[in-house]
């Protein structure tokens, strides 16, 4: 690769990331101010995560291209294949919520199946995740994943305890429970980029 052309895929990085940003807030801003139902905001959703994974792809692309140590290895392509399983999932899941409880109402036990898909689709990524760290034979890449889903936990956790004090206080609107996950799957961004400007790599995630 030509030092032109890496230069251009280091510099996508930033682009991604960006565009990641911003459609995470489109879709945040459009759901607070209920321009949109949660369920439609649960689909666009998955915008900014395809965005996130872009972002990680080309970072890691430009990572390989500065030397092997950051070259994704079988437990980094078995955790992809994991979460494109899951993820998949999810959408499926959701587009089925969305049509049979928009055009009947299904009975109980239907609509705690049609709540519980999704639910594990979401766990199931976790555990892709859980899975990637003990699977991960390079203690170098496992430090930075480890690091990352800690930084997330701490982010998810301190924007869960802020909005519910703001929340008791009326000054915000009631979130539905499943947020906390989507704010520790943002954090993981952030906890990337935590990675980036420590260790000047972004991980594997």
């Amino acid at each position: 690769m030509t030092n032109r052309s890496e230069s251009a895929l280091r510099s996508s990085v930033p682009l991604w990331a960006g565009l990641t940003f911003a459609s995470f807030g489109a879709v945040m801003g459009l759901a607070l101010s209920d321009a949109i139902n949660s369920a439609t905001a649960m689909i666009l959703l998955i915008v900014p995560a395809a965005l996130f994974f872009q972002t990680m792809r080309a970072a890691n692309r430009a990572a390989d291209n500065r030397g092997p140590c950051s070259a994704k290895g079988e437990a980094q392509q078995r955790y992809i294949k994991r979460v494109m399983v899951f993820s998949s999932a999810y959408l499926v899941a959701i587009a089925l919520q969305v049509s049979l409880l928009s055009d009947s109402d299904p009975s109980t036990a239907a609509r705690v199946a049609l709540a519980l898909l999704p639910a594990f689709a979401i766990i199931g990524v976790f555990w892709a995740i859980g899975r990637l760290i003990v699977e991960e034979k390079d203690e170098f890449l496992r430090m930075l994943i480890v690091r990352q889903a800690l930084i997330a936990t701490g982010f998810a956790l301190a924007v869960a305890t802020l909005w519910g004090f703001l929340e008791s206080t009326g000054v915000v609107i009631h979130l539905d429970a499943y947020w906390w996950a989507v704010a520790w799957f943002f954090g993981q961004f952030v906890g990337a980029i935590a990675n980036r400007i420590s260790y000047g790599t972004w991980g594997a995630l």
